[in-house]
């Protein structure tokens, strides 16, 4: 393709925002209306554009493709350089996938300025693609901090009762992990001759010690983000407290970002440090995955169960991205995709009985099957996505993770195992309170199928957790040859990522038969 395609799905949705402010109509109803139509518009043409990428994307290389490199700030050095390889184009998809999906879910529910609330999901959507595609260190760090602000509108304008609290508590998290990300940037500026250029940074021969440092800044601005214990307590209020969409966009892009970071920055620019601190990553990763899945299983409210579910899930991806095999960085890959699919599912679903009883209580659901059987059943796809059954998207990335893992991390591996199962438990668990046993609320008996447009929203979604659950090779492609030059990165020094496991290096020998 010879057009500037990430530029296209760059602007296009800030764009789209400016005009979508734009749009004037007397009658008020009817302005909101074309408001929203404005913005399915845009974020579909978005989402047709990331489909042209992602097939014309040549995965028999780890080299960055669709390219674009122009001068940007000269007195800085800084540049536009975006592009995208086999560990971003799929978080572009998945991001352009989302933001449609969100505007049909909000359609009804949002009614108050609408106009407002379109344009800060088409921007949030620019600024997200833009830190996958972004290969400019301060073209990244520009278009992670705006991604905090329409993120931080729609949490603390259109959220619930706490939602002031939760909107400050989740900007307060995010910025000051950037602070200490700021930091690193520019001492990594000036140590790669005053250029941001990240690629270049990668070739970089820095001290330990002040590789340890580094590690720890740029961690903590990630780690945030995932969320990894104990910095994952913004999570729940947030997800509580957002709308549907925001919860939807929160879990299914925004928490893939810092996995992205880690594997952007931490492991190929800082690999000793990234080796030092495997052990304490481990010990975090298989604590989030087994005390964030006891916690899902206290919760009452349905919401603040599938935030903490996000925290295990994503403990499982933090220990495929450092147990630093073929297997499980690429299983850590693909279960990010794999998450934001089933956990923006699950949030929608949330939102469909939300809409009609006002409630997220637990307690107060029961026997919805034989008023939803349609819900009942899509339901039924999506829980059983999350707990990893064969056939679906999640056991595909799990089962790369934990076998990938095991080579490199036994005892990790075998505590993470726990997890799968305590998924299983609490969903099923929610599933059954839910779904089925007798009615003892009369509001259930109010409730009507879903519509059309609910059932139409759902139908891609069902369609990934499928094709990548029964023909998951071609997004394991996708993401082969990147991957194996990742670890070939990471593995410039004989360092031993655990007391009693081999070298680095003996993880990459087969990346070439692969």
């Amino acid at each position: 393709m010879d057009y500037p395609i990430l530029s296209l799905l760059i602007f296009m949705p800030l764009l789209g925002a400016l005009v979508t402010m734009m749009v004037k109509n007397t009658d008020a109803a009817l302005e909101a209306n074309n408001a929203r139509w404005v913005a399915l518009f845009v974020s579909l043409v978005v989402f047709v554009l990331s489909i042209g990428l992602l097939a014309g994307y040549d995965s028999s290389t780890p080299a960055i493709q669709f390219e674009e490199n122009m001068n940007w700030i000269n007195a800085l050095g800084a540049r536009y350089h975006v592009g995208v390889d086999g560990l971003s184009i799929l978080f572009v998809f998945l991001t352009a996938l989302l933001t449609p999906i969100c505007i049909l879910v909000s359609w009804q529910s949002i009614t108050t300025r609408v106009k407002g609330f379109m344009a800060s999901f088409l921007a949030l959507e620019g600024f997200v693609i833009g830190v996958f595609c972004a290969l400019d260190f301060f073209l990244f760090y520009v278009l992670w901090e705006a991604m905090l602000i329409p993120m931080f509108l729609i949490i603390g304008i259109w959220g619930g009762e706490n939602r002031v609290y939760a909107s400050i508590k989740f900007f307060l998290y995010t910025f000051v992990g950037s602070v200490l990300m700021l930091i690193a940037m520019i001492y990594l500026y000036f140590a790669n001759g005053q250029s941001f250029e990240i690629l270049e940074m990668a070739n970089l021969s820095l001290p330990l010690n002040v590789q340890i440092l580094l590690w720890l800044a740029l961690f903590s601005a990630f780690a945030v983000k995932v969320p990894m214990w104990p910095v994952h307590t913004w999570l729940p209020a947030a997800h509580v407290q957002a709308p549907t969409a925001g919860s939807v966009i929160l879990a299914g892009i925004l928490l893939k970002m810092g996995g992205y970071g880690l594997l952007r920055f931490n492991l190929p620019i800082l690999p000793d440090a990234s080796v030092y601190f495997t052990p304490m990553v481990m010990v975090l990763s298989v604590i989030a995955i087994i005390y964030a899945a006891l916690v899902a299983f206290a919760q009452s409210d349905i919401k603040k169960l599938i935030a903490y579910s996000s925290v295990s899930h994503m403990g499982f991806v933090t220990l495929g991205i450092f147990a630093n095999t073929q297997e499980s960085v690429q299983g850590a890959v693909l279960q990010m995709v794999n998450h934001g699919v089933v956990s923006a599912a699950l949030f929608m679903l949330v939102g469909v009985v939300y809409d009609r009883m006002h409630t997220r209580d637990l307690g107060k659901f029961g026997g919805i099957v034989t008023k939803m059987p349609i819900y009942a059943a899509v339901m039924m796809i999506f829980t059983m996505a999350s707990v990893g059954l064969p056939g679906t998207n999640s056991f595909v990335g799990e089962f790369l993770i934990l076998s990938g893992s095991f080579t490199t991390a036994q005892t990790y591996t075998f505590i993470a195992c726990f997890g799968v199962v305590l998924g299983a438990v609490y969903m099923l668990w929610l599933y059954r309170k839910m779904i089925f046993g007798a009615v003892t609320n009369p509001a259930v008996n109010k409730l009507t199928e879903m519509n059309p447009r609910e059932i139409f929203m759902f139908i891609p979604l069902i369609i990934l957790v499928f094709w990548i659950g029964l023909k998951p090779h071609y997004w394991i492609d996708v993401t082969d040859r990147s991957v194996a030059h990742l670890l070939t990165q990471t593995a410039q020094n004989e360092v031993v990522l655990l007391k009693d496991h081999a070298a680095p290096k003996a993880h990459t020998a087969k990346k070439e038969a692969h």
